[in-house]
Formats: structure tokens, sequence, C-alpha cells
């Protein structure tokens, strides 16, 4: 194969890919500018409040929140974490000779887990009071 037609099959695949990202940035253009002409505009005073969890915006802005939640969130994200972790592992598990390798890495990133839960747990963040 010649070095001018390497050239034309390379860029080929450039050119599909920058096509249907146009055309992916005109269809998105096209369906904003769709609704905007679709939409019905008529600005009233109670649209024009602030919307927050259905609660009228009463008194000033600024709120307490207790770490509690947050510590919560912390915690689900490194289970969630563990599950995605767990899934691939089961997979490379299975195959022959990945046996006892990674195995050691489950229990060694299990451990990591556990010393984290039990700090948790230390700390008392696990009581909903």
């Amino acid at each position: 194969m010649s070095e001018g037609r390497r050239d034309v099959d390379y860029f080929h695949g450039y050119s599909v890919v920058g096509l249907v990202a146009v055309v992916g940035v005109l269809f998105v253009a096209a369906a904003l500018a769709g609704g905007r002409l679709l939409r019905p505009v008529v600005p009233t005073q109670e649209k024009m409040l602030t919307y927050e969890c259905g609660v009228d915006p009463v008194g000033e802005g600024w709120a307490q929140t207790q770490i509690r939640y947050y510590v919560y969130s912390y915690l689900y994200v490194i289970f969630a974490v563990d599950a995605v972790f767990l899934f691939p592992w089961a997979t490379v598990f299975a195959a022959a000779g990945f046996g006892g390798t990674t195995l050691a890495e489950m229990f060694v990133f299990l451990g990591f887990l556990a010393v984290g839960l039990l700090y948790a747990w230390k700390k008392d963040v696990l009581q909903w009071t």
C-alpha cells in the first residue's frame, strides 16, 4: 500500500468522528432553539420567586447543616467504590493463573475498608441521634 493511501485511510477515521461530532452539536443546537421557539413565555410574580424543595423562601438564606450527613455520604461513596471494585475482581479471580494474587489484593483492599469502617464505628459516626 502506498504512503498516500495510508494517509487517506488514517484521516478518514478522524473525518467520520468529526462529522458525528458536528451532527451532534447541530442536533443539540436545533433542539435548544426549537424549545426556545415553542415554549410559552408568560412571566408572573410567582414564577420569579426562588424555588427550593417546595418551601417558599422566608427569612435569611443561612441554614446550619449537621456534618453527620456528609460523613454518611462519604461512607456511602467508600462502599460504592468497594462494590465497583468487587465485580471486575470476581471475573479476574475466575481466570486461570490469577487466583492467589487477586485474592491477596482483595484482602488488602478489604482490610483498608475494614480499618475505615472500624474508625467510623469507634468515633460513633454510625449512630443516628
